[in-house]
């Protein structure tokens, strides 16, 4: 393993007390130092002392030395990555950890990951269903079920398949893109331009927070994203009766230039590999829906037909 490569280190060459004065100084507010790494020397030397370990030995067993993981601990050393990495595997801590996992920010939090860690899918599922219902985040069955949610890539059908089965059902039908363009005053792409997608964010947990409350009966078309904020999404599983909408990437660029979007084809190659891994990072979490129905396997009404059944079977309608 390489020695260590530390940007930035004002240490000085002549004594090792320069990096505690350096702490003091942090401590004491000096200006121009950066609170991350501020924070991240103080887990160091808190992940060395819960260890049991000398600076010394740490710098040995890390290839780092002693002086640059002083500058770390100090905050005033802004270390690569690949050190980080070499320091984390000294302290026995995964990398995130070091950086500030909020998993490790206290024993609970650390027990707990113990006992979670290296276990299956399906145990998980069932430890956050338990964990759902402790905490009463678990929602109603009776009322969880009477909402239907459609989840999927843009382009999976959600909005025409929503529809034809809030009609069937004798539902309402939510379009949830609409709710936050509502919520917002503008539409989604000004939300996004104008705010930045933090603020979308909060306007789509908005969003389902109010629909859940308004209707015990609806179909619910989700954006794409919503998967990726991990807060809306268990607040939706724990709500409504999910179903994931897949289709291929070739149908999903498609349909969203037959819906007269024609941004993708200015760059068709680029625009295919980043739908591919789009798709490719979110899909885990589609497949946390409780139902999947492929959208591209036929034609638009034997594919309602099989949502159909597939959504009064869920509901325990005849």
């Amino acid at each position: 393993m390489s020695s260590t490569i530390l940007h930035d280190s004002p240490v000085s060459e002549a004594g090792a007390t320069a990096p505690d004065e350096g702490a003091r100084a942090l401590r004491a507010g000096a200006p121009g130092r950066n609170p991350f790494l501020v924070a991240l020397g103080e887990r160091v030397r808190a992940l060395r002392a819960r260890r049991g370990l000398t600076r010394k030995a740490v710098a040995q067993a890390s290839e780092v030395s002693e002086r640059h993981l002083a500058n770390l601990e100090s905050g005033v050393g802004n270390a690569s990555v690949l050190v980080l990495l070499q320091v984390a595997q000294a302290l026995q801590c995964s990398l995130a950890e070091l950086l500030g996992d909020v998993t490790a920010s206290s024993p609970e939090w650390v027990l707990i990951r113990e006992l979670l860690e290296h276990r299956d899918e399906a145990t998980l599922q069932r430890v956050r269903a338990a964990i759902g219902e402790m905490l009463g985040t678990g929602g109603d069955n009776a009322a969880r079920s009477s909402r239907i949610a459609l989840v999927g890539l843009r382009g999976a059908g959600k909005s025409t398949l929503g529809r034809m089965l809030a009609e069937d059902l004798g539902f309402a039908f939510v379009e949830l893109s609409r709710e936050i363009e509502q919520f917002a005053g503008c539409s989604v792409a000004e939300i996004q331009s104008l705010y930045g997608m933090n603020a979308y964010r909060r306007y789509e947990r908005r969003a389902l927070e109010e629909t859940v409350q308004l209707y015990t009966e609806a179909v619910i078309a989700t954006p794409g994203g919503l998967v990726s904020e991990p807060a809306t999404f268990n607040l939706l599983l724990a709500h409504c009766t999910t179903i994931w909408l897949r289709a291929t990437p070739q149908d999903h660029m498609q349909r969203v230039i037959n819906q007269g979007d024609l941004r993708p084809m200015a760059a068709s190659a680029e625009a295919m590999g980043d739908l591919r891994t789009i798709l490719a990072g979110r899909e885990p979490f589609y497949a946390k829906a409780e139902f999947s129905l492929d959208t591209s396997a036929q034609a638009l009404q034997p594919t309602f037909v099989a949502l159909r059944a597939l959504a009064r079977e869920a509901l325990h309608l005849a």
